[in-house]
């Protein structure tokens, strides 16, 4: 998408930023008017006023946007258009299935069917083109492995998208150190895509931020979730072990995953579906540990950018970074044990 310059990049974080920025206000408009709302009825909901939706709309229309525009304005060959394609078409379409279910609430399982859907193709494309950043040698386990990163990703980025800037900023840690990693080792599209997602995030939270104005909705988490997914799946770290290189995508989603880990046990040990919905995340676990809506997206911001901060050290680590890998890993089963034990509920 660019040649790689800082400049390039700083110009895709500011174009995201402020076409994202500019756009969510008009989508909330939107919303409002056409009586897109989340409503509070549920007892999980934390929020005690209908809230707009659309807010994915307007940062799948601005990543989409400014993603191909710098493509056009570069003269990039077909073949840039293509790999951009092959990534936000399954992206987007997934995101229009989630803003249908914004809209109308679908059941789970055609948003698992269509999640799948998108896996699959992801990973025929990742797999055909060779671009998985971190093959097995086996295309049957890439695959598998594809599949179910792009399935559990984007689930886990539509669950954790339960509190005001709670899940957009995280994403924004995420794509920031998807983006160092991805910069420093000559992946420019996906350095590319990471800082435009970057500057989108913090478009979007001018506006998301607690109290929040207006959400992103399923449409906004499950394009997120691919387009994540994706991107730290195609990471090639250059770095010494299978388990360091296998180690920095967990890390730049460790909370996320986290998250989804504690919910769904948590369901399960209660005997309860885990695709129902409750107040077992990490937010609400957060909230009654005496924590603020607004201090409790903070602690998430941090956890997500630490993890991603120890993402970027493995990677740019000259020799094997086992240690490290190690006490991150340990770090996480610590805060697994700390949050699934706290109270699942009011």
């Amino acid at each position: 998408m660019v040649e790689g310059g800082s400049a390039q990049y700083l110009a895709l974080l500011a174009a995201a930023f402020v076409l994202v920025g500019l756009l969510t206000p008009v989508m909330r408009k939107i919303a409002i008017r056409a009586d897109i709302m989340d409503q509070p009825r549920s007892s999980h909901k934390t929020h005690k006023e209908p809230t707009p939706y659309l807010g994915g709309a307007a940062i799948i229309i601005g990543i989409v946007l400014i993603t191909y525009a710098a493509l056009l304005f570069e003269g990039r060959p077909a073949q840039d258009f293509w790999v951009a394609s092959s990534l936000l078409v399954p992206a987007t379409v997934l995101g229009l299935i989630g803003l249908v279910d914004d809209v109308r609430e679908l059941s789970p399982l055609p948003r698992f069917i269509a999640q799948t859907i998108a896996g699959v193709v992801t990973a025929a494309v990742l797999i055909a083109t060779d671009t998985v950043g971190n093959p097995t040698g086996n295309s049957a386990v890439d695959a598998l492995i594809t599949i179910f990163w792009v399935v559990g990703i984007t689930n886990s980025i539509n669950f954790f998208d339960n509190l005001d800037g709670g899940a957009a900023g995280a994403i924004a840690a995420t794509s920031l150190g998807t983006f160092l990693i991805a910069r420093d080792n000559g992946q420019t599209f996906i350095a590319a895509l990471a800082a435009l997602t970057f500057g989108a995030m913090l478009g979007f939270l001018l506006w998301n931020k607690s109290p929040a104005r207006i959400y992103m909705g399923d449409a906004g988490a499950l394009f997120l979730g691919v387009l994540v997914a994706v991107m730290t799946l195609r990471l090639d770290p250059d770095v010494e072990g299978r388990v360091d290189s296998f180690a920095i995508p967990l890390f730049l989603l460790a909370i996320p995953i986290l998250d989804t880990c504690v919910a769904v046990l948590s369901r399960l040990r209660r005997g309860i579906s885990p695709f129902q919905g409750g107040r077992d995340h990490l937010s609400h676990r957060l909230i009654r540990f005496g924590l603020s809506k607004r201090n409790a997206a903070f602690a998430l911001w941090g956890m997500a950018g630490g993890f991603a901060m120890v993402a970027n050290v493995v990677a740019h680590s000259s020799g094997g970074a086992e240690l490290l890998v190690g006490l991150a890993a340990a770090l996480w089963v610590g805060l697994f044990i700390l949050f699934f034990r706290t109270r699942d509920a009011d």
